[in-house]
């Protein structure tokens, strides 16, 4: 997916406004002196507002990306960009991207 590069101090939410972290940055390529984000690594979320069993399926724990770049490649990985999009665990809803750094375009 085009788009501008994820980096690591990029804000991510979940959909009931957990804040999303990655866990495995990518120090290989830097946009502004930031880590780029590799497809594969898992993020975690911390915040969620989805009220936990019976009440509700939540709260968001970790959410997955399932698309990233298919032309630009770090260590063979696709990197995310800021139209990536993502599931949260165990509530199966998406995440949102609100904040990226707005230099490096990638496809």
């Amino acid at each position: 997916m085009p788009g501008f590069l994820m980096h690591q101090g990029a804000t991510v939410l979940c959909s009931h406004g957990g804040q999303a972290q990655p866990t495995v940055p990518n120090p290989r390529v830097v946009v502004n002196g930031m880590p780029t984000v590799p497809l594969s690594g898992p993020w975690v979320v911390a915040g969620c507002a989805m009220p936990p069993p019976p009440a509700g399926n939540g709260p968001c724990i970790t959410a997955q990306f399932v698309a990233g770049t298919t032309r630009v490649l770090s260590n063979g990985l696709p990197l995310l960009t800021f139209d990536s999009q993502a599931i949260c665990t165990p509530t199966g809803t998406p995440t949102i991207t609100i904040l990226t750094q707005t230099r490096v375009f990638a496809m």
